[in-house]
């Protein structure tokens, strides 16, 4: 790739488009071979001018070509997952020797004695920083970004001015807290240490996603936003490095979106299921934070009836926001709108590549409306409906349903780290809320509960799929869980985040005692995920799998009792 194809990469006035680039259709032809950046095998991006991005895209192209926007899902654990009991039987003793723990996420304070070895050199073999542009040297990682290698760190850590060397420094300190918690070393001062202290790491900084995107979208801002092409790329980096190394990794995902049909077709979704699926890959997803931020509606249309009215209420100074409508093929959705000041709209045809740009004067407020009777990936009827400056109050909508079969539908708004808690449906559906890409079939998604209360977190998402895939699979400790921060500085953290970066270290003991020890060597995520599921603890009172739970509580030592009585 050129030079200044490579800029195009970085470039604001720019558009990512994620493709399968194998298919030659109509939009692939327009990009010449240089103006590809592969992923995989299957899976690359192109680079297009930003001002050719039409307001009807998402129907002209496919919406699964946009990249969705992901944000950050966060707000003693070892003994209620029974790491402790393992790590006491000399026998076992698993502490991720000769594992590699893989993040995705805002980086790594590599300064930090928690991700150090006892002689101070660094458990850290590689960072790549994609926030840092290095267009001469970052030609052998996907044209963009920086590595820094653990010769590199150790350097760093030698000198006066570590960051003078390699300057990738996590500000936000989401990266360091799940890598902490994953692997982190003992700190006694502090009462502190990570599920496999003995483990290494391999981790990604991502880039904020692009300004053209998040407007788009109208994401805030300030609001700490990621690309999905990116995260895309950080994954492939580290089953790029692990390969290389011939080391076993469980790569931890504490990020996550409401974009999408919630079906596990999105493109990270199938790329995950598709890493998780090798031998020596695990994938562990957060469930997310959306249970109970009334962000998500499910109706279900009455034939006779042929319509259900739906209330949303809108915030003040809301600048913008999309929301999405998901239906069940083959019926056809449509809807009409009215505003808080009374303006009607009548109800909008669903016609093939039906796009409408609604101005509702009085109230200074633009509606764009795209229709996609059958989404590329899901198969699925879909309506994006995009707010300009939306008039705060109630908005109706009256969604209208054509059919015989299932005349289902979820609407939902962007997570809320994307819009506030002011904006919401007046009859929401805590159900269905695991967010993206939690609802990937071969990887294993966390939920977080509380265990000085025994109770689910109030906030996790919940399941199941909109297809009915049971997630999440199993809880873990996500409420007040002691994590570290840049600055060797601690703090109580709570989200489904923390509770998967406790999962991704019991999923690295599982790996050094398959793999590493030659125990069970096949394990990959679907092995994982049965694991997991096999030793889950379960209330006798309640049924499983649910919506919220999944199968139970995670607990590594009833996996490994479970295996004295054979393997299934």
């Amino acid at each position: 790739m050129t030079r200044e194809n490579r800029i195009k990469i970085i470039s604001n006035e720019y558009a990512n488009a994620i493709v399968e680039y194998h298919r030659r259709d109509s939009f692939m032809a327009q990009f010449s071979d240089d103006l590809l950046n592969i992923i995989d095998e299957k899976y690359g991006v192109v680079y297009f001018p930003a001002i050719e991005t039409t307001i009807s895209i998402a129907w002209e192209n496919g919406y699964a070509m946009i990249p969705k926007l992901y944000g950050l899902l966060n707000k003693t654990s070892l003994e209620a997952l029974g790491v402790d009991r393992v790590q006491s039987i000399p026998y076992l003793g698993l502490q991720g020797a000769g594992v590699l723990l893989g993040f995705v996420d805002t980086g790594i304070d590599y300064t930090s004695p928690l991700f150090q070895n006892a002689d101070r050199t660094t458990r850290i073999l590689s960072i790549w920083d994609q926030s840092i542009e290095n267009l001469e040297a970052g030609a052998d990682i996907f044209y963009y970004g920086t590595e820094y290698t653990s010769i590199q760190i150790n350097e760093a850590l030698a000198s006066e001015n570590p960051y003078a060397l390699v300057p990738s420094a996590d500000e936000i300190g989401h990266g360091t807290m799940l890598a902490g918690v994953a692997g982190g070393a003992e700190d006694t001062e502090n009462d502190f240490r990570g599920i496999v202290p003995f483990s290494e790491f391999v981790v990604v900084k991502l880039k904020q996603a692009k300004k053209n995107v998040r407007d788009y979208f109208y994401i805030p801002d300030e609001a700490i936003c990621f690309q999905e092409d990116d995260i895309m790329f950080g994954i492939q980096y580290l089953i790029n490095a692990a390969q290389s190394l011939q080391r076993p990794i469980a790569i931890c995902i504490g990020l996550g979106t409401s974009q999408g049909a919630h079906d596990g077709n999105d493109y990270l979704s199938q790329f995950i299921a598709k890493t998780g699926s090798f031998t020596g890959r695990g994938v562990i997803i957060a469930a997310g934070n959306e249970g109970n931020s009334k962000k998500h509606y499910f109706g279900s249309i009455n034939a006779a009836a042929g319509y259900q009215d739906v209330e949303l209420m809108v915030g003040k100074n809301e600048l913008g926001f999309a929301m999405e409508l998901w239906g069940y093929a083959p019926a056809t959705y449509s809807i009409d709108m009215l505003s808080p000041g009374g303006q009607y709209v009548p109800q909008i045809l669903p016609r093939l590549g039906e796009s409408r740009s609604i101005r509702f004067l009085l109230e200074n407020t633009v509606a764009q409306v795209d229709y996609l009777l059958i989404e590329a990936q899901s198969g699925a009827p879909f309506i994006l409906i995009r707010f300009i400056t939306p008039a705060p109050g109630v908005w109706k909508f009256r969604v209208y349903a054509g059919g015989s079969e299932n005349l289902s539908f979820h609407i939902w708004l962007p997570i809320n780290e994307f819009l506030s808690d002011r904006t919401f449906f007046l009859n929401p559906s805590p159900d269905t809320t695991v967010t993206s890409p939690g609802n990937a079939a071969q990887a294993v998604t966390i939920t977080a509960y509380d265990p000085a209360m025994g109770s689910i977190y109030l906030n996790a998402g919940r399941g199941f799929s909109r297809n009915n895939i049971i997630k999440p699979d199993v809880a873990a400790p996500g409420v007040n869980v002691t994590a570290p921060v840049p600055g060797n500085q601690f703090t109580r953290a709570t989200g489904t985040s923390v509770a998967a970066a406790l999962a991704t270290g019991v999923a690295a003991m599982l790996f050094e005692w398959g793999i590493v020890r030659g125990n069970f060597s096949a394990i990959s995520s679907i092995q994982l995920q049965r694991f997991f599921i096999r030793g889950a603890e379960k209330d006798p009172d309640m049924l499983y799998p649910n919506q919220l739970w999944g199968y139970g509580i995670l607990n590594i030592y009833q996996i490994f009792i479970s295996l004295t009585i054979g393997l299934q």
